[in-house]
């Protein structure tokens, strides 16, 4: 079999090819999506979910966080060889066609797609929803300042979607979480943003690091603080005790220290404190299942 370059296919020799398409040797994105899904199953089964439910979502999570960083790389094919951080991607190191990347990223939705036939009608239809917030953030950066907006929606889809799976009905309580997750998503994607800001601008392409300016720090506490909030108006409302408390302030002080590391605009240090909220979903992960033992 022939690419379209001419050259010879070998799925064996594009594989790190298609693993470093996808993301799974950098699985932070995988946590980011995950913890907010694992949240809303929670609550949803007020303790442990279906076994079922869990498997779906879990490799639900993973299906479609390698999709979106797929169907990303395309859209950003011709302006990531720009950009220090991304110049050696597959795509715009030529290792890996246009054609393979959308082939890649059609059966990566198929195969999560058949997972979600196995839930329920309406994380069914929900699950349409999901596929054109994912499809459609990539192309958003050359449209609107705020892409790190639509990917809050994106990432946070999966909140509605799980509880549905669990229970098969929407609760207002599922909303707080999916705002809860669409503000965390805009404070870390600014910090990420935050990176590539000096390139963004070179290049024209847009982010909420670069709307946001030298406010930049001063509008992520601001989004964080939100969070909070309203991590405390769930708590509250699901009645949860000690333990959910401390998980808030578990994720308050992880704040503070993100804070503390992009106090200097430091690429490194940004990119450092996007990591760093891996371990605020885990930390209110944890507070939620101990609550619900």
């Amino acid at each position: 079999m022939n690419s379209s370059s001419g050259r010879t296919y070998s799925f064996k020799k594009q594989l790190p090819y298609y693993i470093q398409l996808t993301r799974l040797d950098r699985p932070i994105g995988v946590y980011l999506l995950l913890w907010p899904t694992l949240w809303s199953l929670w609550f949803a089964a007020s303790g442990v979910p279906s076994l079922k439910v869990l498997f779906i979502f879990i490799a639900g999570v993973i299906l479609m966080r390698s999709a979106g960083c797929v169907i990303n790389d395309f859209a950003d094919r011709n302006i990531d060889g720009h950009v220090k951080r991304t110049k050696n991607r597959p795509l715009p190191a030529g290792h890996v066609t246009a054609k393979e990347t959308l082939v890649l990223f059609a059966v990566l939705c198929a195969t999560a797609f058949v997972l979600v036939l196995f839930t329920n009608t309406l994380t069914i239809y929900l699950s349409f929803g999901g596929l054109a917030l994912a499809a459609t953030y990539p192309f958003m950066k050359r449209h609107t300042y705020l892409p790190q907006v639509v990917l809050g929606a994106a990432f946070a889809w999966s909140v509605p979607m799980a509880y549905t799976a669990e229970t098969g009905e929407l609760h207002k309580q599922v909303w707080l979480l999916y705002i809860i997750t669409v503000l965390w998503t805009v404070a870390y994607d600014t910090m990420y943003a935050m990176v590539d800001r000096d390139d963004d601008i070179k290049i024209g392409v847009k982010s909420t690091a670069i709307l946001f300016g030298t406010a930049d720090r001063m509008v992520i506490a601001g989004l964080q603080s939100l969070v909070i909030l309203v991590l405390c108006i769930v708590g509250y409302q699901a009645e949860l005790g000690s333990f959910f408390c401390l998980a808030v302030v578990v994720a308050a002080t992880l704040f503070v220290y993100q804070q503390h590391l992009i106090r200097n605009r430091d690429r490194e240090e940004c990119f450092k404190a996007f990591l760093n909220n891996h371990w605020v979903g885990l930390a209110i992960f944890v507070g939620v299942v101990i609550e619900f033992i």
